[in-house]
């Protein structure tokens, strides 16, 4: 009894623990929480194998307890053996038709939506204003070029709702893998000139996250980025100011201006571009101030702002930013008044009046 009692509280304390953690996540982080019609695609056919699934179950199971509870030993019945079935051809039949069947009911939809997902050749009527982004991911972030708009940013990837924007994707460096579960699947990214293509297609606006889902490093759990679905108007007003965007312009307050001049001195400006300018070794900053999270994964405020930019190690080990800073190979740490100067100068950068907020 006393066996039994203890494995009935682990296996009570097992279920709880995997009911509470059901309850975990994030709703713009979930496949099952569909928001795109990619995503929509692979929840409806993992409900379909979920459902077959079940059914199996549900049917063994059935058979099993009629069988143990139909044909189990009885009093004064101990050398009764059931009417042996071996060879029986109906049975034979059934057991080898019905997963046929079963994986066919599976399969079929299963082949027709890969190649409905892998069909990203924009309709006749629409090439012409379809929009492509060519997507670069490097150990730990992503680069973005919207081709034939002259738009260039990280991070941060600004879509329309309502219609299909496809994207073709590589990698800088080792391989990656694009994903946002809650609007398309994934999809790898590799080094050299192999370009994959998907599309996405958001049905409502909002904030969707992404992860990258192949291992490529220390940060590989930290290489985050958000899918920002806005209105088509809303995506065209911000693709127009970051094409206009004046990268010479004075900062309004001293300390913003002073920590522009330190960008320069710093030789930060080797690394990161601001404006259109094509891909550098770090992420594009045209837009850093309207960015929902810095590097990914802190809250985008002065004070984690300057936490990264004096130690970045600490917050993403691996990154490529540790010790670049000055004009000389070893490092020149910041000082509080340098990184706090350069946080007011990257928190200004917000050439659009379309954030990240006006998607939710």
């Amino acid at each position: 009894m006393k066996g039994w009692m203890g494995k009935s509280r682990i296996l009570l304390l097992l279920s709880s623990l995997m009911l509470f953690l059901a309850g975990c996540g994030d709703p713009q982080l979930s496949a099952l929480q569909p928001k795109g019609e990619g995503a929509d695609v692979i929840y409806d056919l993992m409900m379909l194998s979920v459902i077959i699934m079940v059914f199996v179950g549900v049917v063994v199971m059935a058979i099993y307890f009629f069988v143990l509870i139909r044909f189990r030993q009885k009093k004064d019945h101990e050398d009764y053996i059931p009417k042996q079935v071996e060879g029986n051809k109906f049975l034979e039949l059934l057991w080898t038709v019905v997963p046929i069947i079963l994986l066919v009911v599976l399969a079929v939809p299963t082949v027709q939506k890969t190649f409905m997902l892998a069909d990203t050749t924009p309709a006749e009527d629409k090439k012409e204003d379809a929009i492509t982004i060519e997507v670069t991911g490097k150990q730990y972030w992503w680069h973005y070029n919207y081709k034939g708009q002259e738009v260039q940013t990280s991070q941060d990837l600004y879509i329309p709702t309502g219609e299909r924007v496809y994207l073709k994707l590589t990698a800088g460096d080792v391989i990656h893998s694009f994903w946002v579960p809650s609007v398309a699947g994934k999809m790898d990214t590799n080094p050299g000139k192999n370009e994959n293509e998907m599309f996405l297609h958001a049905y409502e606006e909002g904030v969707y996250y992404g992860k990258c889902a192949e291992f490529c490093g220390p940060s590989h759990s930290l290489m985050d980025f958000k899918v920002i679905a806005v209105s088509p108007e809303e995506f065209d007003q911000w693709a127009e100011d970051m094409k206009n965007v004046n990268t010479d312009s004075t900062p309004e307050t001293q300390s913003a201006q002073e920590g522009k001049e330190l960008f320069k001195n710093k030789n930060c400006i080797a690394c990161h571009a601001i404006g259109s300018s094509p891909a550098a070794v770090g992420p594009n900053l045209t837009a850093f101030g309207d960015r929902v999270q810095i590097a990914g994964i802190l809250d985008n405020n002065k004070e984690n702002l300057i936490e990264w930019l004096q130690h970045p190690e600490e917050v993403k080990p691996g990154n490529k930013m540790t010790g670049k800073y000055g004009n000389t190979e070893a490092e020149v740490p910041l000082t509080d008044e340098e990184a706090s100067k350069i946080a007011d100068y990257l928190l200004q950068l917000q050439p659009s009046e379309i954030k990240p907020e006006d998607a939710q």
